[in-house]
């Protein structure tokens, strides 16, 4: 297990209702879309069975196919439209909160943090990824017919 004690925060302002942040945060059709740090990186497979006790899984790799890792873990708690929490695989622990606000959506995610890397490239990375989220969200016209999990 590879945990420390030290937490990371960070979030998100999203300018869509919380219904379609959720189902965009939760829906592997559209994760795919978005879960990636650099875009010399992508997300080309996702498996989520949202719910307390589910599993999860996004394969990550660089575009260039030089390397790539499974992103893993079982939700711990999951309580609609309002909070995810889970553990990785490796022990750690995240919490993501989405706080609706008429039009507007605050996600912030909060997670553990690892020893391999420093806190603060850590911390860029999963910025770096909400923030791909917030401009695939943002860009998202569409009228996406998949059901709230």
């Amino acid at each position: 297990m590879i945990t420390t004690q030290n937490h990371i925060t960070v979030s998100a302002t999203i300018h869509a209702p919380v219904e379609k942040v959720w189902m965009y945060w939760t829906d592997p059709l559209h994760i795919v879309n978005w879960n990636h740090a650099s875009f010399d990186w992508h997300t080309p497979k996702a498996e989520n069975d949202l719910k307390t006790g589910g599993k999860f899984s996004y394969r990550m790799e660089a575009r260039d196919g030089s390397m790539g890792f499974d992103f893993s873990g079982k939700y711990t708690e999951v309580l609609l439209l309002k909070r995810i929490k889970f553990r990785l695989d490796d022990g750690r622990k995240v919490q993501i909160l989405f706080e609706a606000n008429g039009e507007e959506s605050l996600v912030t995610e909060t997670f553990e943090a690892e020893t391999m890397n420093s806190l603060e490239l850590q911390k860029q990375g999963w910025q770096a990824i909400l923030d791909n989220f917030k401009n695939y969200v943002e860009r998202s016209d569409s009228q996406t017919q998949t059901k709230i999990q």
